[in-house]
């Protein structure tokens, strides 16, 4: 009998990740395909679910080359949470999906949350704010204002969930993508009927939540024949990419805190109990591993911060790179490696498409402080990663103010980001704690979403059977001298937020 794989599938917002991973939990291979995103106004980011579909398919077709002969137990999947992909009755995209980092729905929000009664009693329902990212606040804009849109709706599903249903037919979502859309009764596991019915919307717009590792379908004759995947292979439940990259990372029960940079921030920590969320300051979301929760902050713009720093200031970094062969963010890193700790003085607020944690506010703007005449580029590129460390530096402390209980020892880093050196350096400086990178940490979602997918196929018993899978890779201890340092900058990067909002 041929040994099994299984695969995951990252919907990003960037581009789509697609890897395979085999018994013993080495990946095969893994590949990348890009897509455009769409900003039709300030403030909007929206994407087209048909260049989601492509960018699988072309993904899918080359992973199968990949897989020196392993049969595919399951294909599992990941995704960027909170977006709306409104189908009409034939199943057809209506409109452009609204992606999470969109900031038009501030109205809408208000509105739910004066629906449910007030705040405390929406955290009662979902456990979680209604948050201009997430999915209810969308649906609602729709409602209002594209109400053509909104009549001719049948279902509205997440990112992944469209692939999914492309790939087997079947429309469903899973608990953690479910508890994104803040329509979701977390603690119980199942959608707040009475919630959505007092905003005015349709319980039936709706999909079955289902658990992460459950079955969900299978791949159709149709789309196997377009993506080369077999008919017949076992589709999962899969978890929104926020949760299901904790699970890549091992952090199923509590422990460790586990940051994901990717092209937002993610502090995460496992929890192994529903754990209240008093004034929704963080997101308690459901938990991959049945019965589990997860505690997190997600910032908007980590890893995005410091790409846009390369497409918009990096191009002599670009042009450089493409001669000798190198990653312009290798080449920025060496120049932000040049400069001291702390960028002399500069700082860098991350608020690039406003803000959802450690700050609640989709006005918050950028900024860079403290510019002298004898900054360099190096120290404007080390002042952006310093900006998102800082960021996520105020996730973190958020969360230990809510459980003091909760406590780690260490940081897991993942996302595109882990891949710096001196990324990592500035974490673990910035938090005083080691910093660690896994197997597999540098994949994101679609890593999680491989190992649930083998659950789902029987390769491993359960999720827990997977985290002796996840070996550690590199560790980087604070730096003694650089520690009170950023301190004291990190001290003064807190009270920016507070200094500017007027402006905003």
């Amino acid at each position: 009998m041929a040994y099994r794989c299984a695969l995951g599938i990252d919907v990003g917002t960037s581009g789509c990740k697609i890897l395979a991973v085999d018994e013993n939990g080495k990946i095969l291979g893994s590949v990348v395909e890009e897509y455009p995103c769409y900003a039709p106004k300030e403030g909007w980011s929206e994407q087209d679910p048909e260049d989601w579909w492509n960018g699988v398919v072309r993904g899918l077709r080359k992973i199968t080359a990949k897989l020196n002969g392993a049969e595919i137990g399951a294909v599992g999947f990941s995704g960027q949470m909170h977006g709306m992909v409104a189908l009409d009755e034939n199943m057809k995209v209506i409109r452009r999906a609204i992606l999470w980092n969109d900031q038009r729905t501030g109205k809408q929000c208000d509105e739910i949350t004066e629906a449910a009664g007030g705040l405390d009693a929406l955290l009662a329902i979902t456990n979680n704010r209604m948050l201009t990212g997430y999915t209810g606040g969308k649906i609602l804009w729709m409602k209002e204002n594209e109400p053509e849109n909104y009549a001719r709706t049948k279902v509205i599903l997440n990112p992944k969930d469209y692939i999914r249903y492309r790939l087997s037919g079947e429309i469903a979502t899973d608990v953690s993508d479910a508890s994104g859309t803040g329509l979701f009764d977390v603690k119980n596991r199942c959608w707040a009927v009475d919630l959505i019915q007092k905003c005015g919307l349709k319980p039936e717009f709706f999909p079955k939540a289902v658990e992460s590792t459950d079955a969900v379908g299978r791949v159709t004759k149709e789309a196997a024949e377009e993506t080369g995947i077999p008919e017949g292979t076992i589709v999962a439940g899969g978890g929104g990419d926020a949760v299901i990259s904790t699970t890549g990372l091992g952090l199923i029960k509590p422990g460790r805190v586990g940051i994901t940079l990717g092209t937002s921030g993610v502090v995460a920590m496992g929890l192994a109990s529903f754990l209240p969320n008093p004034n929704g300051m963080l997101q308690v979301f459901c938990g991959n591993a049945p019965g589990t929760f997860n505690a997190m902050g997600v910032t908007l713009a980590a890893a995005g911060s410091y790409q846009w720093f390369r497409n918009a200031l990096g191009d002599y970094e670009v042009e450089r790179g493409k001669a000798e062969g190198k990653s312009a963010f290798h080449i920025l890193d060496e120049e932000a490696a040049a400069t001291p700790p702390c960028a002399d003085g500069l700082i860098f607020l991350p608020y690039l498409t406003g803000e959802r944690a450690p700050i609640n506010d989709p006005n918050a703007k950028g900024a860079f402080l403290g510019i002298t005449s004898r900054h360099t580029k190096g120290h404007f590129a080390r002042a952006v990663m310093e900006g998102v460390a800082f960021s996520l530096r105020q996730v973190y402390d958020l969360i230990l103010s809510v459980d003091q209980n909760v406590s780690s020892d260490e940081i897991v880093l993942a996302g595109g980001g882990a891949n710096s050196p001196i990324w990592r350096r500035i974490f673990a400086d910035t938090f005083n704690l080691p910093v660690r990178t896994v197997y597999g940490s540098a994949e994101g979602g679609s890593f999680g979403a491989a190992l649930a997918a083998g659950v789902t196929a029987g390769i491993w018993p359960n999720l827990e059977a997977t985290v002796p899978l996840i070996r550690p890779e590199s560790k980087t201890e604070p730096e003694a001298a650089n520690v009170p340092l950023y301190e004291a900058q990190y001290q003064k990067y807190v009270k920016f937020y507070d200094a500017l909002k007027w402006s905003y």
